[in-house]
C-alpha cells in the first residue's frame, strides 16, 4: 500500500464578503481535490486543543498522530532538529524571528522576508552586543536559519536552573500581524531576560549596516528580535514504530523538517521550493511522485496558503490552491492509479482565516480516498462540504491511525 499526505498548510478559512460569502476553498478550482472527496470521503478534524497553540508546531503534530498533550514541549526544539541542533537535557531552544515593529505595530513578522545573509549578519552582531554582558548560568548561541526564522540556542548546565522557564509565556508574532505588540512580550516567571534581548535588540539594529541599506532600497528594516516557541527537546516515539510503514516528508519550512527529522523519516529538498508564494510547486510535485519509488508514506508540506493567509491576500490563497491542485495533487492521483493499492489524504494542519490574518483553533477539512475508504456522498473538498460529514475527530491526533491502518470508518 502506497499513502499520499498532502497539507496545504492554513488553507481553512471562513466565508469572505469579496468572495461572495465562498470561502477560498470553495471559491478555487479544485478538480483534483474534489475527485479525492467525490471517490471517497470528507470529514473534519481538531488539531489544535483549545489549551495549546493554534499554531502549526501543535496542529501538524497532531496531524502526524502525536498527542500533543503527551509530545509536545515548544515549537523551537522542533527547528533545532530540522538544523541538526542536538539538545541535551539541560538545553533550550528559541526561536528566533527578525520583525519590523513600527510604533508598537507588528508591521512584518518577517522583516520583509528579509534575505539570508542579511539576517546571518544582524544575528552575529547580536551575539557580539547583546551577549557580551551576559553573566548567567549556561550559554546562548544565535543560530541563523532561513530568511527571518531563526534560533537562539541555550546550553545549559546541570543542576542550575536557566534565566526562563516552562512558565514563561510568549506570543508568536504570525499571530500580531497589524496589531499592537506591547502587552505580548514574553510574560510571566523567566520573561525578563527575552524581554530585555527584544528591546535591547531595537536600539542595536537600528543604526545597522544592514537595516540601513534596507532603509535606502524601499526594503522593511529588521527593527527587532522576537523570541518565543522556547522548549526543551521532545521524546517521539519513530512514526515506523507506531504505524509500521516508512515515510519522506518534503517541505521548504524548518518546523516540518524538525518533526520529520525526529518521527525518522529522511527530507527531500526542492530546488526551488521557498516556503513561499514563489515556490516551485511543479518541483515539489514531481519530487513527491518520484519519492513513490522508494518510500510507503509520501508527505509534501506547502506554506503558500498559510502565507497568503497571514498577508490577508484571499485571492494569492486561491492561486496557491490552484497551483497545489494542479501541480501537486494532479500528478499524485495519476501516479497513485498505477501503483496498485493506495490511500491519498488532503488536509491543512489549522485555519488561518484571512480575515484575521492569523492562525485559529478550530476544525479543519480533510478528504480520503483510495482502498478501503467507503465513499461517502460529498462531491467537493471544502470547509461546508466537510461539515456536513459524520465523520468528526475531536481529537485530530486519531486521524493517522484510520488513514494508515488498511480500514475504513
Amino acid at each position: 500500500m502506497k499513502y499520499v499526505i498532502i497539507i496545504p498548510d492554513g488553507c481553512a478559512d471562513e466565508p469572505l464578503e469579496a468572495l461572495q460569502g465562498q470561502t477560498p476553498l470553495q471559491a478555487a478550482k479544485l478538480p483534483n481535490m474534489d475527485a479525492i472527496a467525490a471517490a471517497g470521503a470528507v470529514g473534519r478534524a481538531n488539531n489544535t486543543p483549545a489549551h495549546l497553540p493554534a499554531g502549526s508546531e501543535v496542529a501538524n503534530l497532531c496531524l502526524l498522530g502525536y498527542d500533543p498533550d503527551v509530545y509536545f514541549t515548544g515549537r523551537a526544539p522542533l527547528e533545532a532538529a530540522a538544523q541538526g541542533i542536538e539538545l541535551g537535557p539541560d538545553d533550550w531552544a528559541v526561536r528566533c524571528n527578525l520583525v519590523t515593529i513600527e510604533d508598537q505595530i507588528m508591521v512584518d513578522f518577517t522583516a520583509g522576508h528579509i534575505s539570508t545573509p542579511e539576517a546571518t549578519e544582524l544575528l552575529a552582531l547580536a551575539q557580539k552586543e547583546l551577549l557580551k554582558d551576559y553573566k548567567g548560568p549556561g550559554k546562548f548561541e544565535f543560530v541563523p536559519g532561513v530568511s527571518y526564522r531563526n534560533l537562539l540556542i541555550y546550553r545549559g548546565e546541570a543542576g542550575t536552573p536557566p534565566p526562563f522557564s516552562k512558565e514563561t509565556r510568549t506570543s508568536a508574532p504570525h499571530d500580531l500581524t497589524d496589531l499592537p505588540v506591547t502587552d505580548d512580550f514574553p510574560r510571566g516567571p523567566g520573561s525578563a531576560f527575552l524581554q530585555r534581548l527584544m528591546d535591547d535588540s531595537g536600539e542595536l539594529f537600528r543604526g545597522s549596516n544592514v537595516n540601513q541599506k534596507r532603509i535606502q532600497e524601499g526594503n522593511s528594516p529588521a527593527t527587532n528580535l522576537w523570541l518565543w516557541g522556547l522548549g526543551k527537546a521532545p521524546q517521539l516515539p519513530s512514526f515506523q514504530s507506531r504505524h509500521g510503514v516508512s515515510g519522506v516528508m518534503i517541505t521548504a519550512v524548518d518546523l516540518l523538517r524538525g518533526i520529520a527529522a525526529l518521527v525518522g523519516w529522511p527530507r527531500i529538498e526542492v530546488e526551488g521550493a521557498t516556503g513561499y508564494l514563489d515556490t516551485d510547486y511543479v518541483a515539489k510535485g514531481k519530487a513527491a511522485v518520484e519519492a513513490l519509488r522508494d518510500y510507503d508514506v509520501v508527505c509534501v508540506h506547502i506554506e503558500a496558503p498559510d502565507e497568503a493567509s497571514h498577508e490577508g491576500r484571499h485571492d494569492a490563497k486561491i492561486e496557491a490552491l490552484q497551483q497545489i491542485d494542479q501541480h501537486i495533487v494532479g500528478p499524485l492521483r495519476e501516479a497513485l492509479s498505477a501503483a496498485g493499492e493506495h490511500r491519498i489524504l488532503v488536509t491543512p494542519d489549522h485555519p488561518t482565516p484571512c480575515g484575521t490574518k492569523k492562525h485559529s483553533h478550530g476544525m479543519v477539512p480533510f478528504a480520503i480516498s483510495g482502498t478501503g475508504i467507503t465513499p461517502d456522498s460529498a462531491s467537493t473538498y471544502d470547509e461546508v462540504s466537510a461539515g456536513n460529514s459524520e465523520w468528526s475527530l475531536a481529537a485530530g491526533w486519531d486521524l493517522m491511525g484510520q488513514f494508515i491502518v488498511s480500514k475504513s470508518r
